[in-house]
């Protein structure tokens, strides 16, 4: 397996990944051009908040109207007042690095360029989760905390939607958009040609009192994986028991690559 600017990632994620306490909530794979389901485990109808999947999103949607334009431009200087609390957010930042490191901050710099209508709109057309891109209740902050633990949610079945109309470019979106997004989201080259594309996510669930249960976060990771003839999405959510040193969504995408050559080679059969 050749990884693509993750490899040391994914080995630290690996050696917490024996330890960490976490259930896994859905595995669900399917063909992108069908749709058939090919594997579901799980309460795959859960909705919770895409947290950092939905860069997959914000990726089409900055392309396409031409906010990003290549894999290294607009290259966004990093200002005091962003969340910066990941020391490699607190830089120059382009789309690459964007994806490779999940800086939030530049994510809200893409969505505040669309304007909230234009926003729904695209998310509309998506149709991504619940749609709901309000946010926080009463803090009419929907571009810029919509899907960071708040009001937009989706399921992993909802997630194999999404990502199919994707890698069957199906949406209203330009060839540019469906393209870039191809090459920010490469993740590894696994064995039979198969070319994996995906996204990890970390959200905490909020309590009752408004704060974030970081007890039980839960961890994604999603995308899309294409042989040159076959496409298949897929979608892990998992669920943390206890508070955790490394991102669940790391850990979601050490285990699902592990599964991955296995599930892919039987498809080939």
């Amino acid at each position: 397996m050749v990884l693509r600017g993750v490899a040391l990632g994914v080995l630290v994620a690996g050696l917490v990944a024996a330890n960490a306490e976490a259930r896994v909530i859905c595995t669900a794979v399917a063909d992108a051009a069908t749709g058939k389901t090919l594997r579901e485990q799980g309460d795959c109808g859960q909705r919770v908040t895409p947290a950092s999947t939905f860069k997959v999103a914000i990726s089409l949607m900055g392309y396409d109207s031409g906010f990003l334009q290549d894999e290294h431009t607009p290259a966004l200087p990093f200002k005091r007042g962003y969340v910066d609390w990941q020391p490699a957010w607190r830089q120059t930042t382009d789309p690459t690095n964007w994806i490779k490191y999940s800086v939030v901050w530049y994510s809200q710099q893409v969505t505040q360029s669309l304007g909230e209508t234009r926003f729904q709109n695209y998310i509309s057309a998506f149709h991504y989760g619940n749609e709901d891109v309000s946010g926080d209740r009463g803090k009419h902050n929907g571009l810029t905390r919509a899907w960071l633990s708040s009001s937009l949610k989706i399921s992993p079945r909802e997630q194999l939607a999404f990502l199919g109309s994707v890698a069957t470019r199906q949406l209203p979106l330009s060839a540019h958009a469906f393209d870039m997004t191809d090459r920010i989201t490469e993740v590894a080259a696994l064995p039979g040609g198969w070319t994996v594309h995906g996204k990890t996510g970390s959200g905490a669930p909020l309590a009752s009192d408004g704060s974030r249960d970081e007890a039980h976060a839960y961890g994604w990771f999603v995308g899309w994986a294409t042989n040159g003839t076959r496409t298949i999405v897929f979608a892990r959510l998992i669920q943390d028991e206890k508070k955790e040193s490394e991102s669940g969504g790391l850990r979601a995408r050490t285990t699902l690559m592990n599964e991955l050559p296995s599930l892919l080679g039987k498809l080939a059969e």
